[in-house]
């Protein structure tokens, strides 16, 4: 009795620890969960996406067919990505975009389109410790570049969770994709660009690390550089 009741708490426990990004902040109003988001497959199991190969490392999306309403934001102006709870592991984030042909309702953002827009990396301090100002928010929030060009977008949010990543796949990748509408834009040409899934082995040494012991000098954030306009 006694480990059946253990047992399901490790479970509770471990369901408690995984969450998803089901919304947008725009104008400083947070979005109902799922309107300006695609709905991601996990979005009752809150289950990670360990595997950088997958289709489902792009959206998470690829068992729900999901539809979203695009909303209007301003290049200069924040947007933010939040969860359903909080970044509960540490770990690093990143939030990418892809500039839509047309509608972005259609838009699978396949090839080499994606380009990075925000980073929260790892504080090192040689080898003492290492610190994830990600770890415990409830969400991010950063300024779409000025020079970003007018039009519609996916914006995907990437918890990167490194707590058991020492092992190949051990990293788990929290993801979503929202749909929005830049507006006064600029003239800018964001890049590198990448294709996701592709962007990563998962032999990065960002993705395949072991956060305990011994503690990292250093730490490389996975992905291009921050494209800022």
């Amino acid at each position: 009795m006694l480990k059946s009741i253990v047992a399901l708490a490790a479970i509770v426990a471990s369901a408690s620890a995984h969450y998803t990004f089901p919304s947008l902040v725009v104008n400083g109003q947070t979005t109902p969960a799922w309107v300006n988001v695609r709905k991601t497959n996990n979005f009752n199991t809150q289950a990670p996406v360990t595997d950088v190969t997958s289709a489902d490392f792009r959206c998470y999306d690829t068992q729900t067919n999901p539809t979203a309403q695009t909303i209007t934001v301003s290049a200069g102006s924040p947007l933010g990505i939040m969860s359903d709870g909080t970044i509960y592991h540490p770990g690093v984030v990143n939030v990418y975009m892809a500039k839509a042909p047309g509608a972005v309702s259609s838009f699978a953002g396949d090839g080499n389109v994606w380009f990075k827009v925000y980073e929260i990396s790892a504080v090192t301090d040689g080898g003492n410790s290492i610190k994830f100002p990600a770890e415990g928010v409830p969400g991010v929030t950063f300024t779409v570049p000025k020079n970003l060009p007018s039009g519609q977008y996916l914006v995907r949010m990437e918890a990167i969770a490194l707590h058991v990543a020492q092992s190949y796949g051990g990293a788990q990748f929290y993801i979503s994709c929202g749909q929005v509408n830049v507006v006064n834009g600029g003239s800018g040409s964001p890049g590198p660009l990448v294709a996701i899934p592709g962007v990563y082995t998962g032999y990065e040494p960002g993705i395949l690390i072991n956060i305990n012991y011994p503690v990292p000098k250093n730490y490389t954030q996975p992905g291009p550089p921050v494209w800022s306009g």
